[in-house]
Parts: structure tokens; C-alpha cells; sequence
């Protein structure tokens, strides 16, 4: 039995599917509030409850011998939101798997988290990260580049940015920073693996896609796929932050959230073999997936839909 936590967010989502495509036992923990409305046609095991629920959690780790872990509150999280979630209730879920005698637990993590970073995010994914280390599970960490598709709320949102405005959309900084966009199929393809290879177990591994890119060519990648030219103007990252903190306060939820700026703050990559070496994965090219899912797409409903839509809820 594979416990999944998260299984409803982008990476959880594909996960599942995959998971019972290939015949494995899957159960999810799921909050009741989401328990409604599931994305896949035949559901696998639900429990329901919340990260931060030890009942729910105990009940949820009984019978699992691997636990992916994929709760966070990565796209719409404040920092209390990241501590709570992540910290909190990544702390819950080791007691709980020790408790059950869970064998190992995977989870996702990020290019360049780390406990004493400046960067709220990844203070936060650095602190997950030793508290898996020193749990007395076996455990695999998955440090993937930017994690992009069809639906995730990164290279999609900016798209919808462009729509937003017919003129020009604003960039952090002078576009300079890289990147390592990876696309989901090729990181579900690395925690599918990672359920067989003993190679990955107590490690901690960075993955990344087929190439690097700066931001500034991400933005004009995207513009050229979409077919939404506009002129950029680069904004210092403090201004952006601002700008972001006020359209929160107006909107339920903001196309940037203050996550973007922590991973965009510095060069994230990964090295360009690991993907292979380790999973045996030929990463795709960025463009070439873009092309398969943005071409031809109109984002401006999916805009307005999403910044109308409630901040997600964490009982």
C-alpha cells in the first residue's frame, strides 16, 4: 500500500493516476472539504482527514509500507501557512509512520532548500528535509527544478499574466536568474522509479529538465508559444513583492504569490545527468511540451477563475 499525502495538488494529481495505471495500491488522504469533488473517474482509498489531523494520519499510515509525501502549500501559502503545513505537518505524518511502521517515505523538495536560507521557502523545505533525515526512516528526497505542465501554477500563470494585460507584464529583476524547468511527466517517471530503485534510498538528489533557461527567456518562450507578445519590464524584486502583497490583499488568491521570488532569487539547477543516471529518464525539452498543451489556449477565463477562487483550507 502507497500512502499519498497531497493527492490532489499538481503533482499529486498525475501521481495517482499513474500509481493505479500500473496496478498499485493507492490510498490518499484527502480533507473532507475535497473529498467532494476528486479528479480521477475511479477513486483509490480515501481517508479522510487533513495533514494535521493525527487520528486521520495514524488511520492513513496503518497498512502503508511507503509514504510520498507531497501536502505543501507552496502556490498559496503565507509564511505561517508554510510553517504550519509543511513543518507541522510533516513532523505529524513521522510520528504517525513510525507508529505504523512505514519502511520509507518519498517526498518533493526544492533546488537549493536549505535550514538557514534567507528564503522563507526554502528555510521551510530545508527544515522538511532534515526532519525526514533524522526520523529513523528510510527516506528518498527529490530536489526537482521548476515543475511545470499542463495545469501547474507557474508557467501557466505566467501566461495568464500576459492575457491580464494587452500591453506589457512585469519581470523580477533584469530576467537574469536560471531556471531548470522539469516537466511532470519526467518527475512522476522519477517517483515511480524511486518506489523500485534502492540506489535512491537516504538520499537526497537534484533533478532538473533537458536545459536551462533565464526568466527572461522563460517569459519570451512562453510569449512565442502562446502567441501573447508584450513588452517586458523588469521591476526590482522588493517592488514585485509589494505589488503581490497588495493584490493579495485585494483578490482571494494572486497569479504571483511571495513563493515566486524565493525561487527566483538565485540560480536553481540541477545537474543535466541526474535525471538520467539516477531514473533512467530523458528529460523533455521545454518548448517542445509547451507546444503540446499552450499553443492556441486562452487563458483569460482560467484567470479569472482562479484569482476569484477561495484560498484553499488546512483543518
Amino acid at each position: 500500500m502507497i500512502l499519498v499525502t497531497g493527492s490532489t495538488g499538481f503533482v499529486g494529481r498525475h501521481l495517482v493516476t499513474r500509481l493505479m495505471a500500473e496496478g498499485h495500491a493507492v490510498r490518499c488522504l484527502i480533507p473532507a472539504h475535497k473529498a467532494a469533488r476528486l479528479p480521477w473517474e475511479t477513486p483509490p482509498e480515501i481517508v479522510i482527514g487533513s495533514i494535521l489531523d493525527e487520528e486521520a494520519l495514524f488511520r492513513a499510515a496503518t497498512g502503508a509500507h511507503v509514504i510520498i509525501h507531497l501536502e505543501n502549500a507552496l502556490w498559496w501559502g503565507r509564511p505561517r501557512d508554510l510553517e504550519r503545513v509543511e513543518v507541522g505537518g510533516t513532523r505529524q505524518l513521522i510520528t504517525a509512520a513510525r507508529a505504523a511502521r512505514v519502511g520509507r517515505i518519498i517526498t518533493l523538495s526544492q533546488l537549493g532548500a536549505a535550514a538557514s536560507s534567507a528564503f522563507p521557502l526554502l528555510r521551510v523545505k530545508g527544515q522538511v528535509e532534515d526532519l525526514i533525515r533524522v526520523s529513523g526512516l528510510a527516506y528518498t528526497i527529490l530536489r526537482p527544478g521548476m515543475v511545470y505542465g499542463a495545469d501547474d501554477a507557474f508557467v501557466n500563470h505566467i501566461a495568464m499574466q500576459l492575457r491580464a494585460n494587452p500591453l506589457y507584464v512585469l519581470m523580477p529583476g533584469n530576467g537574469e536568474v536560471v531556471l531548470h524547468p522539469i516537466y511532470i511527466d519526467d518527475v512522476i517517471e522519477a517517483l515511480v522509479t524511486s518506489l523500485k530503485s534502492i540506489d535512491v534510498v537516504d538520499s537526497v538528489i537534484e533533478i532538473g529538465g533537458a536545459e536551462y533557461i533565464t526568466v527572461e527567456d522563460l517569459f519570451r518562450t512562453i510569449m512565442r508559444v502562446s502567441g501573447a507578445q508584450r513588452m517586458i519590464i523588469p521591476l526590482p524584486p522588493y517592488l514585485m513583492r509589494a505589488i503581490t502583497t497588495f493584490n493579495s490583499r485585494i483578490l482571494p488568491r494572486s497569479l504571483v504569490t511571495p513563493q515566486w521570488f524565493d525561487i527566483l532569487a538565485a540560480n536553481r539547477a540541477a545537474k543535466l545527468g541526474n535525471l538520467y543516471q539516477y531514473f533512467g529518464v530523458r528529460p523533455k525539452r521545454l518548448e517542445d511540451t509547451l507546444l503540446t498543451y499552450m499553443h492556441g489556449r486562452r487563458y483569460v477565463f482560467s484567470m479569472m477563475r482562479y484569482a476569484l477562487r477561495r484560498r484553499p483550507k488546512v483543518v
